[in-house]
């Protein structure tokens, strides 16, 4: 047992590796190593020397003429854009320059609290919020982006380290919410996105050789404190160049010149603040109010609630964007009844003395048709027409269509356009809506609902150009809010082309309908419009509104139009209110007033004077 033991250990002792050999030192070898290492450093330092040298006096110059283009180039590169104004030549869009803010901790000479509460009330900022931007990272925060030239000159005065201004072009809109769903809005890419400022994209873009002028491409940046690694300290803004001329898509243009719009902005004003006045107190989902020259078509004020502030178009909601009183469908109701009338007029189906029974309701089939004030009044029975315009029958206007043929009755619409977009000088202007010519002849009740207005839709745009037709002896003129470009002398050097008027109904019929029309406000149901000292024609129009699911629900859409003066008519003034709430909303109770408003803000600004045979 021991002797195997102790072969054990041997064997374990004999398979023990062997410590390695020491090597001795050797001072030559490692001198060698030395003199090499430090070798290859002189020829790497002589190497970046020698490119110095070579970047500096073989290439300065060019290498300096490169960094001086990018530091010159705008980051974002904008359009500049001719400005647009009203009938006055008051200002609705123009072109500025705004500053966007950086900061730059790390170089700041007070402390982050300092800086936070300096900056606050300059910015309009919470210090908190400030405090913490700041905290985010040492250099480079985006603090503040289209601050003014007043805000940027008082940063000037306080001389402060770490901040950075970057000039760059920006749409402005000096009236806010007043023209927003009519001019549209340019975005922070300086690309036009709805109402005028995209239908007038040619004429409202300056070339680029116009927009710039050699002597006016740099704009010195401020930096206070040394600008961050890599900033630019020059951006170039385009700034108009008043000595040459912008070619558009239709002629040549002044770069100075504006584009001009038929709207007052004095009447705009008025007319906005009272419809909004109008639906706050109804409670209403929304409303318009336009006021038409009758002869030419031009439009003296086209406002409309809901609306929104142009230069914060992204806080809004998306629905306020659009000019709805253009681009959406509504039935008209009874503001639809003197069209009728002038239609059976023209037609020689009925003369202006003659009556129709009113029997207050109607059946057709499974349609039940009624007088609004049935419950109250009863049958009238014979009344005149006028008399059907003055209490709004609508069975007194079903039995004047009836005497046309269905086939003329949609032959006479058609006539009147009223299946064709009026051409208004607006973006995504709707069509009216009805049934075809089939369905209309075949079925009987068709032909009734619309003799009241119900049964189709239109836009309310499309409603004042059909009224114009009453106004101004017959003729189809096309809505405009486009006057054309003008030069800062008041010289026209553009205008678009609009088609010539159409004749519908001759001056004796529009006549004959217009002393109708009087008699609906001096002693119907439009007298809430009645303005002493002046005659006025006038119609009411309730209508039940349509479902999507079909059928009509518990809404209604009001509506009132009035035309003035009757002796010589030149304005059309139409207000709708949609969804007005309370169980007196009424177009006579809604509308009316509200177009009494307008007219009382329209003959002292147009200087229109009294009727001379007006009632008191």
């Amino acid at each position: 047992m021991a002797s195997s033991a102790y072969s054990t250990r041997r064997r374990r002792r004999r398979k023990q590796p062997r410590p390695p050999a020491v090597v001795p030192f050797n001072p030559a070898t490692n001198r060698v190593r030395i003199l090499l290492v430090w070798g290859l450093l002189v020829l790497s330092l002589v190497a970046i020397a020698g490119r110095l040298a070579w970047l500096q006096l073989a290439q300065g110059d060019s290498l300096s003429s490169l960094a001086q283009q990018q530091r010159l180039t705008s980051p974002v590169e904008r359009q500049v854009r001719h400005s647009i104004v009203d009938r006055q030549g008051n200002v609705i869009a123009v072109d500025r320059v705004v500053y966007t803010l950086y900061a730059h901790p790390q170089l700041f000479d007070l402390s982050i609290p300092e800086m936070a509460a300096t900056l606050s009330p300059l910015l309009e900022s919470p210090e908190s919020n400030l405090i913490s931007q700041f905290s985010q990272q040492p250099t480079g925060i985006r603090l503040a982006d289209g601050l003014p030239e007043a805000t940027v000159d008082r940063l000037r005065t306080l001389r402060l380290n770490g901040l950075e201004l970057h000039p760059q072009q920006q749409r402005f809109y000096p009236q806010q919410q007043l023209f927003a769903p009519i001019v549209g809005f340019v975005n922070f890419d300086g690309q036009p996105q709805a109402g005028l400022e995209i239908a007038y994209q040619d004429q409202l873009a300056l070339t680029p050789a116009e927009a710039v002028s050699p002597a006016e491409t740099e704009t010195t940046l401020d930096t206070y404190g040394p600008p961050a690694p890599g900033s630019s300290t020059e951006v170039a803004v385009d700034q108009p160049d008043k000595n040459t001329e912008s070619s558009t898509a239709s002629s040549k243009l002044d770069s100075t010149a504006n584009l001009r719009l038929t709207l007052d902005s004095r009447l705009q004003r008025s007319a906005q603040q009272e419809l909004q006045a109008v639906v706050d107190r109804h409670n209403a989902k929304r409303g318009t109010v336009m006021v038409m020259e009758a002869q030419t078509g031009e439009m003296l004020a086209l406002a409309s609630v809901p609306t929104y502030d142009p230069n914060q178009y992204f806080k809004t909601d998306p629905e306020a964007l659009k000019t709805w009183a253009v681009s959406d469908l509504y039935e008209p109701g009874s503001t639809f009844k003197p069209i009728n009338i002038a239609i059976a007029l023209e037609a020689g189906l009925i003369r202006p003395d003659e009556v129709v029974n009113d029997s207050g309701q109607m059946q057709f089939g499974e349609w039940k048709i009624r007088n609004h004030d049935y419950a109250t009044a009863g049958g009238r029975g014979p009344i005149s027409i006028t008399d059907v315009l003055k209490y709004s029958s609508n069975v007194g206007m079903v039995r004047i269509m009836q005497k046309m043929p269905a086939a003329d009755y949609f032959t006479w619409l058609q006539r009147l356009s009223l299946d064709q977009p009026t051409g208004i000088d607006l973006p995504a202007e709707a069509t009216a809506q009805m049934k075809d010519r089939e369905q209309f002849v075949r079925s009987r009740v068709e032909s009734a609902t619309t003799a009241f207005g119900q049964g189709f839709s239109l836009s309310p745009i499309k409603m004042v150009q059909l009224l114009g037709t009453l106004a101004n002896g017959g003729k189809l003129v096309t809505p405009h809010v486009v006057s054309g470009m003008v030069t800062e002398a008041g010289d026209e050097v553009w205008a678009p082309d609009r088609p010539q008027p159409k004749t519908v109904f001759s001056p004796q019929t529009t006549q004959q309908v217009l002393t109708m029309m009087e008699a609906v406000v001096s002693e119907g149901t439009g007298d809430a419009a009645k303005l002493s000292g002046y005659r006025i024609g006038g119609k009411t129009g309730t209508a039940q509104k349509a479902t999507v699911s079909g059928g009509y629900g518990r809404g209604r859409v009001t509506s009132f139009v009035g035309i003035l003066p009757i002796e010589s008519p030149q304005y059309v003034v139409l207000a709708v209110i949609d969804e007005p709430q309370g169980d007196d909303a009424y177009g006579s109770t809604v509308a009316a007033p509200l177009v009494k408003k307008v007219v009382e803000a329209l003959v002292v600004l147009e200087g229109v004077p009294p009727s001379a045979a007006a009632t008191p």
